[in-house]
């Protein structure tokens, strides 16, 4: 009788460890969504920061001149009246044989 009590208990206690570690809630599956919240906290991060900067840029373009200035010069190659546009190319690298 005692030896069968024993058995049962320790069939119970390694059913036990099993739903423990790899059981559907079990810390195997707790460490991994550990890691995934932690990748995902991260990414929102940088995330935030580049909405920041365009917040920032959406402002800067509602509110002044320059931007939208800069923004003709750079991104569509426009000039002002009376200026000169000069573009330099570099030479081509010669083949290589």
């Amino acid at each position: 009788m005692k030896g069968v009590f024993t058995v049962t208990l320790l069939i119970l206690l390694l059913i036990l460890q099993y739903t423990l570690w790899l059981g559907e809630g079990g810390l195997v599956r707790v460490w991994s969504l550990s890691e995934q919240v932690a990748a995902q906290e991260q990414e929102n991060a940088k995330l935030r920061e580049r909405n920041r900067a365009l917040e920032a840029e959406v402002l800067d373009l509602k509110q002044g001149l320059d931007a939208v200035e800069e923004r003709a010069r750079t991104d569509l190659g426009m000039i002002k009246k009376n200026e000169t546009f000069h573009q330099v190319v570099e030479p081509a690298a010669p083949a290589k044989k």
